[in-house]
């Protein structure tokens, strides 16, 4: 317990030493492609102020890819698009409905 305390105390003293910025500014960009396992997905986001404006997109099972187009202010709140391709596979199962025998129990 004592130690959680201390390292508790140490965090606190570590954020209230750290500079607050009035401006915050940043970019940044990720993607995966995974040909193994199949993962494909990629974000951008930038920030200048109180404005964050970005985009993310993965390919779905069938081939299709979702892309959401966000942006977030003080004024408009956060307001997300999403587009989607259409699909490029034919999915990988169908199910068939098959009749079936009513069961007459005696």
């Amino acid at each position: 317990m004592f130690f959680k305390v201390v390292v508790l105390c140490a965090l606190v003293a570590v954020l209230l030493a750290a500079p607050y910025e009035h401006h915050p500014k940043y970019e940044f960009h990720y993607s995966v492609v995974d040909a193994h396992t199949g993962d494909n997905k990629s974000q951008q986001e930038s920030r200048d102020g109180d404005v964050v404006k970005g985009s993310y997109s993965f390919h779905e099972a069938d081939g299709s890819i979702r892309t959401v187009e966000y942006s977030a202010d003080d004024h408009n709140g956060f307001n997300a698009v999403v587009h989607n391709s259409a699909p490029t596979v034919a999915p990988a199962h169908v199910i068939k409905a098959v009749p079936v025998a009513p069961y007459y129990h005696h």
